[in-house]
């Protein structure tokens, strides 16, 4: 393990927490515009800090990078002990820019207790870049279940008619999946020898009937958190009730802590258990990408459309990591981070359109280029990354998946393919009803075009979609040795003799 005395992850996960904590206390109502421009000088802020990991981060290292160990509770040798390596690497800059962007996409939007939504936006982004970050077992929990709070506060006090019955849902469901986890960390650690150090756990020789249930105690916090078939309920109803910001956060981040306990917890540390339940894993993945595909395709809300269509997606993530290579599983985590921009622009496009019309009935549309050409440009491309078009994101973790899949299995690799189909079924079908036809009605024709701050935040997201399209490399490049690793580990019996 790469020894080091960075406190690069302090900073990435303390410093949008501290402005948070800061624009809570001092922040007023009565001068909004001081909140905004603090909290958008400490997203930024938070988002230079983790600048450097991606400047010094080495491709070619095995193990934690900027490693950090300090006691926390010595009695019980529990460590605030983090570090990253190439999967965690990307998700936490995923984090920290997208927590700009959502404070751009509030300046105006957000006229009432400004203070408090930028501030549990703030600490909600540093929470989240813990769960990535977090070496020790008690640790990542801690951070894991603390993301609830936040975000439970932001659907329920922003959100809209119904947003305390999908508060509610939300926090219940992640919840209760969570505490079977609980039970399985404080199993490692007596199993251990009393630690709560990941790494170490890892390693540990358990025989098949503890793998399994170590599994399915991991499986039903993270199944819920990706969220995969038929744990997905929640998913909707939070979305369509949460304010865009919300709805940003929780698809382009949230969801990818459970993707992500996958590789961090379920894979290596029960391994056997891993392969012995794959083929149940594949089942579940290509229901999700299939049936809940099938589902978008009749939804007349636009946000509970691009919700389904986020749960067909992030099937395809554990269906790329339970084939078992390396084209599949580095797909699985493209295709997280490419989710990450495309959903959250998806989420930002109908939100502009929202805040005009205060309507997400694709009905109440029509004829929207006739009088917003930049925003159906925009709306357009990033629909056509989202069913995969070759050039943008969307295409590229897709096709890995794929690729990897038919090296699996044939078939399970054409099963997964038609998720291309649907996916520009439904996204197609959107953007005709929505973007294109005859203006129909009164609103659409009053509608004025993005302005400067619409404009810039969307044109950003744009400019990554197509750029990782294209030139997708230095994500690839910096997940080869992890992912080779993790695969090597797997691969390798760890049933206790």
């Amino acid at each position: 393990m790469m020894q080091s005395t960075s406190i690069l992850l302090s900073l990435a996960i303390w410093c949008p927490i501290a402005f948070g904590v800061l624009v809570l206390v001092f922040g007023r109502d009565d001068n909004p515009g001081l909140v905004r421009w603090t909290s958008l000088i400490g997203s930024l802020i938070s988002f230079i800090v983790t600048l450097p990991l991606l400047r010094d981060f080495n491709n070619s290292a095995h193990g934690m990078q900027f490693v950090e160990k300090n006691a926390w509770i010595e009695r019980f040798n529990i460590f605030y002990s983090l570090g990253i390596d190439g999967i965690s690497l990307w998700l936490i800059l995923l984090t920290a820019f997208i927590t700009v962007i959502v404070v751009i996409a509030a300046w105006e939007v957000i006229e009432k207790q400004v203070a408090q939504y930028m501030g549990a936006f703030l600490i909600l982004s540093g929470l989240m870049i813990g769960v990535f970050c977090a070496m020790d077992g008690l640790l990542f929990y801690v951070f894991f279940e603390a993301t609830l709070i936040p975000m439970y506060i932001i659907v329920g006090v922003w959100g809209g008619p119904n947003r305390v019955y999908a508060a509610f849902k939300f926090f219940l469901y992640t919840l209760m999946g969570s505490l079977l986890t609980l039970v399985a960390i404080i199993y490692l650690y007596f199993k251990s020898g009393n630690s709560f150090d990941i790494l170490t756990w890892h390693h540990l020789a358990l025989p098949m009937h503890a793998q399994i249930l170590l599994f399915l105690a991991f499986l039903m916090a993270f199944a819920v958190k990706v969220p995969m078939w038929p744990v997905h309920t929640w998913l909707p109803d939070a979305h369509v009730e949460a304010p865009t910001g919300g709805s940003v956060v929780l698809a382009a981040i949230m969801l990818k802590l459970g993707a992500y306990g996958f590789l961090r917890f379920s894979l290596p540390i029960a391994p056997d258990a891993s392969h012995y339940l794959s083929g149940f894993m594949i089942t579940l993945s290509l229901i999700a990408v299939i049936y809940i595909g099938l589902v978008a395709m009749v939804q007349a809300d636009m946000k509970k459309l691009v919700a389904y269509s986020s749960i067909a997606h992030m099937g395809f993530v554990t269906l790329g990591f339970f084939v078992f290579n390396d084209m599949a599983m580095q797909g699985g985590i493209v295709q997280m981070i490419s989710h990450g921009f495309i959903s959250g622009a998806m989420f930002l496009c109908i939100g502009v359109l929202y805040d005009r019309v205060h309507s997400r009935q694709i009905v109440d549309y029509g004829g929207v280029v006739n009088t917003m050409p930049k925003f159906a440009a925009l709306f357009v491309l990033f629909s056509m990354a989202n069913c995969g078009l070759p050039a943008t994101s969307g295409f590229v973790g897709e096709f890995m998946v794929i690729l990897g899949a038919v090296k699996f299995n044939f078939w399970i690799g054409m099963l997964a393919a038609t998720a291309l189909i649907l996916g520009a079924a439904y996204s197609l079908w959107m953007t005709k009803r929505v973007i294109f036809g005859a203006m129909t009605h009164d609103h659409v024709a009053k509608l004025k075009d993005l302005n400067k701050r619409e404009f810039f935040m969307l044109g950003l997201l744009a400019v990554i979609v197509l750029a990782m399209g294209l030139y997708p490399a230095p994500i690839t490049d910096a997940m080869q040795v992890t992912v080779s690793d993790l695969l090597k580990h797997v691969a390798v019996s760890k049933i206790a003799p």
